[in-house]
C-alpha cells in the first residue's frame, strides 16, 4: 500500500509529460503549416518588394556615380558577392521592371531575378541568362509564357541601356534558336512551368540583342562550373543549419506553452506566447520555402 502511491504518481507525472511534449509538437506543427501559408502567398510578395527597393536605391547611387558592376568581378578584382545588384530589367508587356542581383541559387532568387554568374552581363556579346520565380516571394517572371516574338526587353547596367527582341519562348521538347552569331548578343530569362506553386518544368524566352553590345571583359566563371543549387529547379546545398537551429526554438516555445496553459492558465498563456510562437513559426516557414526549388 505504502509504494502504490509513489508508483501511482509517477506514472501519472510521465503520462503528463508525454501529453505536454505531444500537444507542444502538434501546436509546432500547426505553426509550421500556417506560417509556411502566410509566407508563400503573403510574407513572401512583402519581402521580395522591400529587397527591390533596397536594391533599386543601392543600384541607382552607383548607376550615378559609375561604380555600377560591368563584370563577374569588382573594381579589385573579386568575384561579386552573391545578391549584388547588377541590372534593371523592364519587359513592357508585361509590366514587369525588377532589379537583377548577381547568382541564381534559391536564397538569391528571394529577393528578385538573378544573373546566372558563368554567362555575360546583360548587353554585352554571348549569351546571358536570368532566372526570375514563378510564384512565390512576387513571382516576377510568372508572365514569361505569355510573351511572343518582337516583344521588347530593355535591360539598364553600369554600361548602359541594351534592347533586346523576343525570338520565341520554349519549354521542354521545343527545339532551341541557332547558337548566337560571334559578336552578338542574345538574353534567355527562365522561370518555371506548371501549376502554381507546382512546378512541372522549366520555361525559356529567348531575346536576341537588337542595340550595339557593350565591351565584354574576359569570363573568371567558366561554363559549368557553378553548383548544382544555381541551376534551374535547384534547392540550396548543405544542411539547413539555421532551419534547425529555428525548429529547436519553436519546438521549445511549443512545450513551453502548454505547460504554462495548465500552470498559469489559458489568458495568460495566450498573452505570453502566442506572438513569440507566430513569430517563430514565421522564421521556420521562411527558412523552409528557402529550401523550395529556386524557380518556384
Amino acid at each position: 500500500m505504502t509504494l502504490a502511491v509513489p508508483l501511482t504518481l509517477t506514472r501519472v507525472r510521465s503520462v503528463t509529460v508525454v501529453r505536454h511534449l505531444a500537444r507542444g509538437g502538434l501546436l509546432s506543427l500547426a505553426a509550421l503549416l500556417l506560417g509556411i501559408t502566410a509566407q508563400l502567398l503573403l510574407v513572401s510578395g512583402i519581402q521580395e518588394r522591400s529587397a527591390q527597393h533596397s536594391a533599386f536605391d543601392e543600384l541607382r547611387g552607383q548607376l550615378a556615380l559609375g561604380t555600377a558592376p560591368v563584370a563577374q568581378t569588382d573594381q579589385q578584382g573579386r568575384l561579386l558577392a552573391p545578391g549584388t545588384p547588377v541590372a534593371i530589367v523592364d519587359i513592357p508587356r508585361l509590366g514587369t521592371t525588377q532589379v537583377v542581383l548577381e547568382g541564381t541559387d534559391s536564397s538569391v532568387l528571394t529577393d528578385g531575378p538573378g544573373h546566372r554568374r558563368d554567362t555575360p552581363m546583360p548587353g554585352q556579346a554571348g549569351t546571358s541568362v536570368l532566372m526570375g520565380r514563378a510564384a512565390a516571394y512576387g513571382g516576377p517572371f510568372r508572365g514569361l509564357g505569355s510573351l511572343s516574338s518582337g516583344d521588347r526587353i530593355t535591360v539598364v547596367t553600369g554600361q548602359g541601356k541594351a534592347t533586346y527582341q523576343v525570338l520565341d519562348v520554349r519549354r521542354a521538347g521545343d527545339p532551341a534558336p541557332a547558337p548566337v552569331a560571334a559578336g552578338k548578343g542574345r538574353l534567355v530569362l527562365v522561370t518555371a512551368t506548371g501549376a502554381r506553386f507546382v512546378p512541372a518544368g522549366v520555361l525559356r524566352v529567348d531575346a536576341d540583342l537588337v542595340s550595339a553590345p557593350f565591351q565584354t571583359p574576359a569570363a573568371v566563371i567558366r561554363t559549368g562550373t557553378l553548383p548544382g543549387s544555381e541551376e534551374p529547379l535547384a534547392g540550396p546545398s548543405g544542411v539547413p543549419w539555421p532551419l534547425v537551429m529555428w525548429l529547436q526554438a519553436l519546438l521549445l516555445a511549443a512545450v513551453a506553452a502548454v505547460w504554462t496553459w495548465h500552470r498559469w492558465g489559458r489568458h495568460q498563456t495566450w498573452i505570453v506566447f502566442a506572438p513569440l510562437v507566430a513569430v517563430l513559426g514565421l522564421q521556420v516557414a521562411t527558412r523552409t520555402t528557402e529550401l523550395l526549388p529556386n524557380l518556384l
